[in-house]
């Protein structure tokens, strides 16, 4: 096992100055890009520049090219670094940007994942005292689940994988086994919690302490709560703590229970904030997430642009780890609108939304207008369409976001037939058809 994924060694690696841990970094960067270069798609980059393996820095990290997500989807094969023989694991990406990209794990790889969710797990605060029931879903390819899994395993915490779905099914095993924390999806950790009150059962009584989301911004840039989040902490009692990650770059980020950002783990990522012309931005400026995961040997990247939106924190947090962190995912570039001189992102509307109670479900179209505006439709989902107005909701999207779209009030089954209609892991929440 590699030495730097002991949670001892972590621990003071995160008390290490800044010197240290670059120094550290610098390293691992080295190792990572002489690695990489063994895919057929660095290899030709690193043909193209006048920059040798070794000579990469960290100072200098930011001249070498960025990786997109076309580079990715066009030719995943292309980035693979291990023959066949060496996968122990196969992965596939949501498929919510695109068509799903194989990504092939090592022993290696299994071994940095699990180690990337335990120090997660810790920082949130969960020991092995702890049982955590697991509602996401460990088969599919999805390897968000095998994580979280691994990571509780090697941290000592008893799981109860659930998986997602079956209300009935899930508060059986919350009754039968005192779950102390829960990790899942946070619409859906809302509706287990509303599942509970309408059948006489109290979420705050069964004593969760933490609540680990995925998938779901609960926070905003200002790290406050979004009214989801705040919906969650009211009806199960526990402290809601947010994460990010992504299939593709084999790294999560999650917050501590100071809940002011992701913590960076410094041995197994690198991550730099960029402008639209890829140009480093200063910290605590918005803008787009680039990463370098570190250590990985299946499908390594370097300079990676996940197209999510964020801002990065290098205050000294309060937990006393001396390691950046990122903050809340703002949206992704691709989703980017333009409406009437306000520029936006879905997540925006969907969040301001979340203080509707009787919205149980939305979806956005847009589609472009003859002025280069975006023209916006919400559709919404409720269990009487006939008792609801437009107006008041466009009144509230006016006043906290400065932008009045058409609404549409559907019912809510028929809302999330739409959202659900191709199938995938995610729920549909964006229809672009714009240039269409």
């Amino acid at each position: 096992m590699n030495p730097l994924y002991k949670i001892k060694q972590a621990t003071s690696i995160r008390a290490a100055s800044p010197v240290e841990i670059e120094a550290l970094q610098s390293n691992l960067l080295r190792q990572h890009i002489q690695h990489a270069i063994k895919s057929p798609f660095y290899k030709n980059i690193f043909a193209d520049i006048d920059y040798r393996p070794n000579d990469i820095t960290l100072s200098n990290l930011a001249d070498l090219p960025l990786t997109t997500r076309s580079d990715l989807d066009r030719n995943p094969e292309g980035f693979f670094a291990v023959p066949k023989k060496s996968w122990a694991d196969i992965a596939l990406t949501s498929g919510s940007t695109g068509n799903p990209v194989l990504v092939p794990y090592t022993v290696s790889d299994l071994t940095r994942l699990a180690f990337n969710e335990e120090m997660n797990f810790h920082g949130a605060g969960i020991t092995p005292d702890d049982t955590m029931l697991l509602c996401v879903t460990i088969d599919r390819c999805f390897i968000a689940g095998l994580a979280y899994y691994t990571g509780l395993t090697r941290l000592g915490a008893a799981t109860i994988r659930s998986g997602p779905g079956q209300p009935a099914r899930q508060w059986e095993l919350i009754r039968r086994l005192s779950p102390t924390g829960l990790v899942g999806v946070p619409s859906f950790l809302l509706k287990l919690a509303e599942w509970g009150v309408e059948h006489s059962l109290s979420p705050r009584s069964i004593g969760i302490r933490a609540l680990i989301t995925i998938g779901e911004p609960v926070r905003r840039p200002d790290h406050s709560l979004t009214p989801l989040g705040r919906e969650l902490e009211s009806l199960w009692g526990g402290q809601v703590i947010s994460s990010y990650g992504a299939t593709e770059f084999e790294t999560a980020f999650c917050e501590c229970s100071a809940c002011m950002g992701g913590h960076i783990h410094p041995e197994l990522m690198l991550v730099e904030i960029v402008d639209e012309s890829g140009r480093n931005l200063p910290p605590g400026t918005a803008g787009e997430i680039v990463v370098t995961p570190l250590g990985v040997q299946g499908l390594p990247l370097i300079r990676f642009r996940t197209g999510d939106v964020a801002r990065l924190h290098t205050a000294p947090c309060q937990c006393g780890w001396q390691t950046p962190r990122l903050g809340a995912v703002e949206g992704r570039l691709a989703q980017r609108l333009k409406y009437r001189g306000t520029t936006l992102y879905p997540e925006m509307i969907f969040q301001a939304l979340q203080d509707q109670p009787e919205i149980r479900a939305s979806y956005l179209e847009v589609r472009s207008s003859y002025d280069l505006s975006d023209e916006i439709t919400v559709v919404i989902g409720v269990d009487n369409p006939g008792a609801m107005a437009t107006a008041p909701i466009q009144e509230h999207l006016q006043s906290t976001l400065r932008v009045r779209p058409d609404i549409l009030i559907r019912s809510y089954n028929e809302v999330l037939g739409v959202m659900e209609a191709d199938g995938g892991r995610k729920l549909k929440r964006f229809i672009d058809l714009r240039g269409k």
